[in-house]
C-alpha cells in the first residue's frame, strides 16, 4: 500500500488489532539493527519472543545465527512467521509458549513489549532464558529495571505507515546486564 490509512482506517484496525500484521516500528529497527551488527547473533541459538511477523527473526537468521526460534502467543502470528519465512526462503523454528522452552539461548530478542505493563511480569523472566537479552520499544523510552540498560535510541517507523505521532517513531534498545 503506498498511502496513509486514513484515521476511519486506522481507528477500526486500532479497534480489534491483528498486531502481527504490521511491521511495528520497535521490531523493524532492531530488524534493520541485527543486519547492521550480523556480529551479534552469527553462529547463535536466537529466540524472537512476540514475533508477530517474524521480521526480527528473519532478521537473525539473514545475518547468520545458528538456530531462530519465532515465539508467539498468537497462533496466527506463527502462521504469518511461517509464511514470511517461505517466502524468504529462511528456516525458522516455532513455538507458542516461552515457558515450554528448556534449553537456554544466547539472545532474546523482543520488541514492542514494553507498552503494556502486564507484559512486564514477563520480562522479568527473559534473562532465564538467554545469556544475552535486547528489548526495543517505541513507548518506553526511560525503561528503568535493575536487569536492563539503554544502549540506543534509534528511529524508525511502522509499515504500513499509521500516521503515529514523532514521539512513537523512536526506538529504545535495552540490553540485560548478564
Amino acid at each position: 500500500m503506498l498511502r496513509q490509512f486514513s484515521s476511519q482506517e486506522t481507528q477500526r484496525l486500532l479497534e480489534a488489532p491483528p498486531y502481527w500484521c504490521f511491521c511495528w516500528a520497535s521490531g523493524l529497527t532492531l530488524a534493520q539493527w541485527i543486519l547492521q551488527h550480523p556480529e551479534q547473533v552469527a553462529g547463535k541459538r536466537v529466540i524472537d519472543v512476540g514475533a508477530g511477523s517474524g521480521v526480527v527473526a528473519l532478521a537473525a537468521k539473514l545475518a547468520g545465527a545458528r538456530e531462530v526460534v519465532a515465539c508467539d502467543l498468537d497462533p496466527i502470528a506463527l502462521q504469518a512467521c511461517r509464511a514470511n519465512a517461505q517466502l524468504n526462503q529462511l528456516e525458522l523454528n516455532y513455538s507458542a509458549d516461552l515457558f515450554s522452552e528448556s534449553q537456554l539461548f544466547d539472545i532474546l530478542f523482543a520488541a514492542d513489549v514494553l507498552y503494556d505493563v502486564e507484559n512486564l511480569p514477563l520480562v522479568q523472566h527473559f534473562p532465564n532464558f538467554a545469556k544475552q537479552v535486547i528489548i526495543a520499544d517505541s513507548r518506553q523510552r526511560n525503561f528503568l529495571h535493575p536487569q536492563f540498560v539503554k544502549t540506543h535510541e534509534l528511529y524508525g517507523e511502522t509499515l504500513p505507515d499509521l500516521a503515529e505521532p514523532e514521539e512513537f517513531r523512536h526506538v529504545s534498545l535495552y540490553q540485560s546486564m548478564c
